[in-house]
C-alpha cells in the first residue's frame, strides 16, 4: 500500500495544478489540455477527490465538501477575473466528477484492494 504522505503530497499538488489551470489565461493553458471542457472537470475532480480520500481517509465529508467547495470558488474566481468564464455546468461536472472519484475510492476499500500487498 502507498504511504498516505504520498498520497497527501500529490493530493495538493493536483489542487495547485487544479487551481493553476482553471486561472490561468485560456491562451497559457497548453494545447494538450484542449478537450471537451466538461470532461476535463470531471475528469479532474475525480481525480482530485480520490486522492485526496487516499490521503485523508478520516476526513471524507471534509476532503469531499472542499472540493465541492473549491468548485464553487473556481468558478466565481473564472467569473470575476475578466479573462475566463464562469460557469454553473461546470461545477456541476465538478460534482459528477467528486462522485465518482468517492465511488472509486469506495470501491477500492471495499474490495479488499487496500489490505493487498504487491
Amino acid at each position: 500500500m502507498i504511504d498516505s504522505k504520498l498520497w497527501k503530497t500529490a493530493f495538493w499538488a493536483l489542487v495547485l495544478a487544479t487551481l493553476w489551470l482553471s486561472l490561468v489565461p485560456v491562451e497559457h493553458i497548453p494545447s494538450a489540455f484542449n478537450f471537451w471542457d466538461k470532461a476535463q472537470h470531471a475528469l479532474g475532480f475525480s481525480a482530485l477527490a480520490y486522492f485526496g480520500l487516499m490521503g485523508h481517509t478520516r476526513l471524507v465529508r471534509q476532503v469531499v465538501l472542499g472540493l465541492l467547495a473549491f468548485g464553487v470558488a473556481i468558478e466565481v474566481t473564472q467569473h470575476l477575473s475578466g479573462w475566463r468564464y464562469g460557469d454553473w455546468q461546470d461545477w456541476v461536472a465538478d460534482c459528477f466528477g467528486v462522485l465518482i472519484g468517492y465511488a472509486a475510492w469506495t470501491f477500492y476499500l471495499r474490495t479488499g484492494l487496500s489490505g493487498r500487498r504487491s
